[in-house]
């Protein structure tokens, strides 16, 4: 299947798919595999917002102290790479791509995106990044906030059950400690926080599909992503 999803003519006009999605919906996992198999450049926004709250929290601040976030955004440098496992995040220099996943640093990175400052420190990068050539790029907001004008939109979600055992497993599998009843309960509170913000909530855009993955493994996910993006794509100048 790879090779019928690479990109045949390098001539058309570049592209962005927007995939937006609660916590845990494995929308960076297959964020990765779409840029993968399509050669596509591949942005983690939600990595941008989980490294800023990891600064807050080392920094000692409360999530939501706004006035104290807002005063430290100019000491942080963030900046992303591309190897060989995938994108990698640093924050002052700092590779912290293990660190941003952890249950508390999710909840620092879901206070912390509320902050409409801390959006528009953000939201020049992000939209630099998408104009530089074919990207797939996943978050809460992208087509809706970020990249309106997206050719392909995706709203992908699952049960909160099943989002939270994948998440468990993904900690484990990193050896962090976790529980699953932890995990779950994060996730029901971020799923909350983030649709009920006052600044860019989550919610899917008008003209996004719907991609429910809760009986689906991964295969099968990407696949049904695969065909969404096709269609959107036919016929493109």
């Amino acid at each position: 299947m790879e090779h019928d999803m690479k990109e045949k003519n390098n001539t058309l006009k570049p592209y962005t798919i927007a995939i937006d999605g609660p916590t845990g919906a494995g929308k960076s996992t297959l964020a990765r595999e779409i840029a993968k198999r399509r050669a596509l450049t591949y942005i983690d926004t939600g990595a941008m917002y989980r490294a800023i709250g990891l600064y807050v929290l080392r920094r000692g601040i409360h999530s939501e102290d706004v006035g104290s976030i807002i005063q430290l955004l100019p000491e942080i440098e963030l900046s992303i790479t591309h190897k060989e496992d995938g994108q990698h995040i640093y924050l002052n220099g700092e590779d912290v791509s293990d660190e941003i996943r952890t249950p508390e640093a999710s909840i620092y990175a879901s206070n912390v995106s509320k902050i409409p400052e801390v959006r528009a420190f953000l939201l020049n990068a992000q939209r630099q990044l998408a104009a530089q050539g074919n990207t797939v790029m996943d978050g809460r907001d992208i087509g809706t906030v970020i990249l309106p004008d997206a050719e392909v939109k995706i709203f992908l979600t699952a049960s909160p059950e099943v989002r939270a055992l994948r998440r468990h497993n993904e900690l484990i599998a990193k050896g962090m400690q976790s529980t699953y009843e932890d995990v779950l309960e994060d996730l029901i509170w971020r799923d909350k926080n983030d649709s009920t913000r006052s600044t860019a909530p989550l919610k899917q855009a008008e003209d996004a599909v719907v991609l429910d993955t809760t009986g689906l493994d991964f295969e099968e996910a990407v696949a049904k992503a695969d065909e969404i993006i096709t269609s959107k794509l036919s016929g493109r100048k």
